[in-house]
């Protein structure tokens, strides 16, 4: 290893996934540890904070060990630690926020504060370098919105779901159909087998801005799900997954496209968890043809979760900014982006 690599030790707790990653010059996965929670929260339908919290706590010594011996790497070798600080659940952020720091001053090393969903974007480091400008779609559990970056470590908003996250439908439509949390990838699955029966709303398709909401998708799903079993109608679980599907994908494909007309961008990236879908996937393939002179990146399937490799990735440039806090670093679980100017909240 050379004198003149930076090796970031980063840490992800915002949520279910306790990840401890060491990374080599923000584009080099040396080590990427994740302790999932899934089974903890199945029973509950979604993920539990407190439940999440106390998971964190067992599981990040251990994670910090495994991900150095991975790594081949000691403390000594390293240059920097890196942490998300949120969003998130307040208690899980705690749990990573108070290892890093500990990390750091035990070790002499600077503290670089993550920024959660600027991590998801930057796991298609790991594909390609990023160009600016470009523009990210970001869809997750708890975030759906269209991210503009100019410049590196500059992240605005111009679009966001007004109510429910694309991922957060998912979940909900997933436990009335009687799939385990986590659903999108049952529903996903599913919705390749049917067809689009039910034509379900595509709200706020058409509006002029590059806002999302999915709470009267979910709405109309739920009753017409509660409508068929209260007449002893069967409903194709197939069809209705693929209904429900294309009616998310067709407004997130949508607002993208208008985003794209706007935004002389040079590459398209999508992240977050529900960038793994593979229904998603495909749409943005094909209307990405549409613009020639822009580059699409997905986030590689296995970093689309959440996972400390991203974190690392975004704190490579975090780190080349000298963007380092001290040991008054918090957890803040309602961190957003800034908004590009001419838009609102």
């Amino acid at each position: 290893m050379s004198n003149e690599d930076t090796l970031i030790l980063a840490f992800e707790s915002s949520c279910d996934e306790t990840s401890v990653a060491v990374i080599k010059n923000g584009q080099e996965i040396l080590s990427n540890i994740v302790a999932t929670q899934i089974k903890s929260h199945q029973r509950f339908g979604g993920v539990v904070p407190e439940v999440a919290s106390r998971h964190h706590i067992e599981q990040i010594t251990s994670c910090i060990d495994d991900s150095l011996e991975q790594a081949g790497v000691d403390y000594t070798d390293l240059s920097a630690v890196a942490v998300t600080y949120g969003p998130g659940l307040v208690g899980a952020l705690l749990v990573g926020v108070t290892a890093a720091k500990t990390v750091a001053f035990a070790h002499g090393l600077p503290l670089i504060p993550v920024n959660h969903m600027a991590g998801h974007i930057y796991a298609a480091r790991y594909v390609q370098p990023i160009e600016f400008p470009a523009l990210a779609l970001l869809v997750s559990g708890g975030h759906t919105e269209l991210v503009l970056m100019n410049e590196p470590g500059k992240f605005e908003i111009i679009g966001e779901t007004r109510d429910d996250a694309a991922g957060e439908a998912y979940d909900k439509i997933g436990r009335v159909m009687g799939i385990n949390y986590p659903a999108g990838k049952e529903v996903d699955r599913l919705a390749h087998i049917g067809t689009d029966t039910f034509k379900f709303p595509r709200a706020m398709d058409k509006t002029d801005d590059f806002d999302f909401s999915f709470s009267g998708l979910k709405s109309a799903f739920i009753n017409t799900v509660h409508h068929a079993d209260q007449i002893g109608e069967t409903l194709s679980r197939e069809n209705l997954a693929c209904s429900f599907q294309q009616a998310v994908v067709d407004v997130l494909a949508d607002k993208t496209k208008k985003a794209l007309q706007k935004y002389p961008v040079k590459q398209l990236i999508l992240a977050g968890g529900v960038a793994a879908n593979k229904g998603l996937r495909d749409r943005l393939d094909q209307e990405i043809q549409e613009f020639p002179n822009v580059t699409f990146i997905k986030a590689p399937l296995p970093l689309c979760g959440d996972n400390a490799a991203m974190i690392g990735a975004e704190a490579y440039v975090e780190y080349q900014r000298k963007n380092f806090v001290g040991a008054k670093l918090n957890a803040d679980p309602s961190l957003e982006f800034d908004w590009a100017k001419g838009t609102s909240a």
